[in-house]
């Protein structure tokens, strides 16, 4: 079972943190990712991180997200810097297994396995 945790309310160019936990998970030997949901839209993909370590995100959040692991603590993280209001949403996060083929990372069909959500508001 995934735990995303980490939203909150925040203002135009903060800094925040989203975690999706997976006990009992090794990472490494999946493949990861977060996508949003904002209210009457699609759920969009945001950042991917493969099991061997590359890692993908979306034009609109590049050079501003990142992705990282923790396989010590089974933890995916989702850092989002100089967040805009266009970035609140809903963040989920997925897991893939990454022995199975076929894996096309922006596509939510591709993940087996998501977490709650966790709401991310930025108010500007």
């Amino acid at each position: 079972q995934l735990q995303a945790s980490g939203g909150g309310s925040m203002q135009a160019g903060d800094s925040l943190r989203l975690s999706c936990a997976a006990p009992g998970l090794t990472v490494s030997r999946y493949h990861w990712a977060w996508f949003r949901q904002a209210p009457g839209k699609e759920r969009d993909f945001v950042a991917a991180i493969r099991g061997g370590g590359r890692t993908h995100f979306a034009e609109s959040v590049k050079g501003r997200f990142s992705i990282s692991r923790d396989n010590a603590e089974n933890t995916v993280y989702l850092q989002m810097n100089s967040l805009k209001p266009e970035d609140t949403a809903v963040y989920y996060c997925a897991v893939r297994n990454g022995l199975r083929i076929g894996y096309e990372y922006p596509v939510a069909g591709s993940y087996d396995y998501w977490g709650q959500g966790t709401q991310v508001t930025v108010s500007s």
